[in-house]
Order: C-alpha cells, then structure tokens, then sequence
C-alpha cells in the first residue's frame, strides 16, 4: 500500500517541466491538507495533487458521469462511451461478485461527475496528434466533482485518474477522498511498440492491450506490422503482398475493416496508430508476393536462389513503393509514419553484379551505406509526397540521408544513446528514445526498476536540444512473445516506462514507485488484464477465487 514517501509526494510536487511540443502549465499553488488514506494509489503520479482525509461514498445507483452543461463536449460521442466505460471500472467488480457494497452512513455521498470541456473545438471528432491538449483538472470536494479539460484528450486521462481515486473502505463501500488534482504529461510521445509480424497478434489481444496502455496514459500505438517473417497487413493494392507473404491467407492477417476497428478503438481511448513498413531490409515477406521487388542475391557468378533487402537500382522499386505507401497514408490517418531502415545487411547487395556496376556508374565505390541512402532518400521524397511526416530508426541518420526537418529519429541502439541523443538532437530533429527500453530483453526479478530508472534527458546536450526529445516508446519485439504470453510480460513492466514519461521529473522513488505500482498491477488484474506480479503479494479482490 502506499507510503509516507507517496504520501509527501502528493502534497509538494515540483513544477513539471513540459517537454518537446507539449504545452507550457502553471500549476497553482496548492494549500497544505491532511494525508489521504493509504489506498488511493494514483499511476503515473499527477503533475501536481491534494488528498484531504474528507471522504464521500458512491453508489452505482446514484452515481453518474454527465456533461457539464456548458461543456463544448455535451454528446460527444467519444466522452459518452468513455463515462460507460470508466462506470463500469469503478462498480463493475462489486456487481460481478454480488457482494455487499453499502452500509447504513451519515457520510456524505457523491453523487455526480462534471465534465467540462472548456475550448469550442473540442476535437472530439478527430484524432489525437503529436500536439494535442492533453491537460485536465479535477475537484472532488462536495457532492458534484468537476473535471476540467481542453480537449477530450484531457478528459480521458481525468477519468481514469478519477477512477484510481475510488478505493473501497473497510466495509466494502466506494469511497472517494476530497481531491484536486492539475495534471499534464511531462512528454508528448509515449509509445508502445508491438511486432505483430514475428508472431501474429490476433486482434482481441491487440485490443486488450490499447485498453491497457488507457489505464497507463500512453498514447502512441507504434505497430511494427510486418517483417521478413510475415506480411499479415491486406493491401487492397497489392492483395498478393499478404496471400503469399502472411502465415496464413485467411486466418492470419489484419483485414482493412480489422485495421480501421484498431485505429477507431485507439481513438476512443486518445491513441494514435503509428504504422511501421521498414525498408529496404526486414522485408523477406514482402518478396513473397511482389515480384522482382528484392535484389537476388549471388553465389559467384550465378544466382543462389535467395534474395536480400529490396533492389534499390530498379525503377519498378520505386512505383511499388509510391503506390504503397500512397495507400497506406490514406488508410492510417495520423500525420506520421514509421519508415524504418534498421538493421541493413550489404552481403546480397555485395555479392550482386548489377548492383556492383550501378554503384561504380554511381560513384558509390564500395560504400554500401551511400547505396542505403540512394534508397531511403527516394523512399522520403515518396512518401512525402503523401504529406506525410515519417519516423526513421536512427541508423538512417547515422548514415547521412537529407532529412525533412519534421523528420522524427528514433534511437534504439543501447550502446550509445546518451551520444546519439546528443548528435541527433545537435542536428536539430525531434527525436523519440527506446535504447533502455526494450522490454523483449527479460530477466528473473524486478527489471521493471531499470526502466524505471531511465531519465530520457540524461545525456550532453543544450536546454534547446532537449526540447526537441519529445518523448520515448517501449518495445516489445515478437521472437518470443504471441498472444498467449504478450499482455503478462508487457504489463506492468510497461507501466514504470509510462510514469518516466508522464510524471514530473523527480518522481523516482523506487520503494514508493513499487508500493503505488503493486496497487496499480493489481487494479489492472481486476480489470481483466493479466498484468504479472512484481513480486510476493496479493490483490485484495484474489479472495474466495474472485
């Protein structure tokens, strides 16, 4: 349960510094109060939050979530079917296990929820982007609470803190403490990544796991979707791209209904889809239905039957790719996506004559990155044609490629992060990190706290360099993970990467971190998510098998 730490935290936060493009907030001076009870445990910790002792009941028959009347949200669909959903976490599991909930109590009870979106364009409608509102305050201290927002965006991360506030008390009874809460998230971008090529993801599992990064305060779904592996996504372009390159035709790939229901679900619970197609390399899948798109590769002086990253000397290369990739920008709606260009193996390329002779007419000589380059630089000018940003692997940097300067460079190399943070962001690119913070390395014990542990500004650099940090994903590569054993590794090891990113930058107490995490695990079991232990302990609702 929480501890004194947690305790004094909740009452002196230091004022968060807003990072990338994140608005600026000034948070209000708060008065001293008495200490909350030692259930309300709140994950990722607010900006800044007051706890008195002065407590209200609830009670599902009374208890609504309504629009203000002057909300520029009122019948936002977006709001209505996330007040049926956050009802439904803070009564749901006493309805389920029909045990008693109420007890004869002078106490006062709440009885409503506000919700108060404050700007005319409340983007209720549209999709979350890299510059949305996602502020919001909350009061809870008579018998209406009010929760304040810009943006619908704000409003969902309100409701879930409002239902990590509701505990029950020693007779079983919703309970809920006066409460005032100003809250934003530290950095704009902050992911998690899935490959759902390695191992198919079915999409329930996919689902459950957007569910999941809501109750975190995530807000990036990076879906790795294909790889040398498998090709599961159903171009309506090229339908021959998934009927060769999936593991099965039917049963294992993402149809574009199935596609837009990820992206609609997402958008519901403020997530953006971020789709990733990399290039040239980890595309083995993607030769399976599109012919001639991969270089063959040579054994001496004649073909070995195999075939290497796509053949960046081919015009045909090049119209595949721009009918692609215009597809893919009408199918995902957020402004950037995923280009990759990791992980490039020259040897095919190397070991093919037509490649040798277009590097020498090229003045390439020997140099296999400048041909990488030839690649991804054409591969750009595609998709921005599609006025689309993109995010690139920060290899596609390192080798020199011209860069759009709203180019997105994500770093992933473990080994020199600190120095790639600082040569990308000396270069002026607005950058996301996941070097530490690839969650498919697995170890016995809490590694949940080396995560933790991470300070994405760590590293030389100037105040306007670190500007341009806008945030960081956790990756869970799919070598060993499918849907059988995805959710329970990735939660709540997943949750120390989402309060890094959310909380105030000297929120770092681990023995604090783990008390609030535990309670927070144990929340998520209760809401049907299969989230690991962290270690020895229980979950109150375990009782009687519920």
């Amino acid at each position: 349960m929480i501890t004194t730490v947690l305790l004094c935290t909740l009452l002196v936060f230091a004022v968060g510094v807003c990072n990338g493009l994140q608005h600026n907030h000034v948070l209000e001076e708060f008065e001293p109060v008495s200490q909350p009870p030692n259930r309300v445990s709140l994950w990722p910790l607010p900006q800044k939050a007051q706890i008195s002792d002065v407590s209200f009941k609830l009670a599902s028959s009374s208890f609504r979530i309504v629009d203000d009347k002057d909300s520029a949200g009122t019948g936002c669909v977006l709001l209505q079917d996330a007040y049926k959903r956050y009802f439904e976490y803070i009564f749901g599991f006493a309805k389920k296990s029909g045990a008693s909930r109420s007890r004869t109590t002078d106490q006062a009870e709440l009885t409503e929820l506000k919700v108060l979106i404050t700007s005319r364009d409340s983007e209720c409608d549209g999709f979350p982007s890299l510059t949305s509102d996602e502020s919001y305050k909350l009061i809870v201290n008579k018998r209406s609470a009010v929760l304040t927002a810009s943006k619908v965006w704000g409003a969902l991360h309100g409701l879930e803190t409002f239902s990590q506030l509701v505990y029950e008390d020693e007779y079983g009874a919703k309970t809920i403490n006066s409460t005032k809460i100003h809250d934003f998230p530290r950095f704009a971008h902050r992911g998690i990544l899935l490959d759902s090529s390695r191992h198919f993801l079915p999409i329930k599992v996919i689902l459950a796991n957007l569910e999941t990064m809501a109750m975190n305060k995530f807000n990036v779904f990076h879906w790795h979707i294909v790889d040398d592996q498998s090709f599961p996504y159903m171009s309506r372009t090229f339908p021959q791209l998934s009927v060769k390159g999936a593991y099965h035709p039917y049963t294992h790939v993402y149809t574009p209904d199935e596609v837009k229901m990820v992206i609609e679900f997402a958008r519901l619970r403020g997530i953006r889809v971020i789709p990733e197609f990399d290039t040239p390399g980890h595309t083995q899948s993607w030769g399976k239905g599109q012919t001639d798109l991969l270089t063959p590769c040579y054994s001496g002086s004649k073909p070995s039957g195999t075939f290497g990253p796509v053949n960046p000397i081919l015009n045909t290369t090049y119209d595949f790719m721009g009918q692609f990739f215009k597809e893919i920008s009408s199918v995902f709606p957020d402004a950037y996506i995923h280009l990759g260009g990791d992980e490039v193996d020259f040897t095919c390329w190397k070991s093919n004559p037509d490649i040798q002779k277009f590097m020498n007419e090229h003045g390439f000589g020997q140099d296999y990155t400048k041909l990488e380059s030839f690649y991804i630089q054409k591969l750009l000018d595609i998709v921005s044609t599609t006025s689309k940003g993109y995010m690139i692997w920060q290899e596609v940097f390192d080798n020199g490629v011209k860069l759009k300067p709203d180019t997105v460079v994500h770093v992933w190399i473990n080994g020199g992060s600190n120095e790639e943070m600082g040569n990308v962001t000396a270069a002026g690119y607005t950058t996301i990190l996941s070097a530490p913070w690839y969650l498919d390395y697995i170890s016995y014990g809490q590694d949940w706290q080396k995560y933790y542990r991470v300070e994405p500004l760590n590293f030389n650099g100037t105040e306007a360099q670190k500007k341009l940090v806008i945030g960081g994903e956790a990756c869970l590569w799919g070598e060993y993970v499918d849907g059988t054993n995805l959710t329970p590794r990735l939660w709540p090891r997943a949750s120390a990467v989402a309060e890094r990113l959310w909380s105030d930058v000297g929120v770092t107490d681990i023995s604090d971190a783990f008390n609030r995490l535990s309670v927070h695990r144990c929340r998520m079991v209760e809401r049907g998510i299969p989230a690991e232990p962290l270690f020895y302990s229980y979950c109150p609702h375990e009782y009687k098998g519920v």
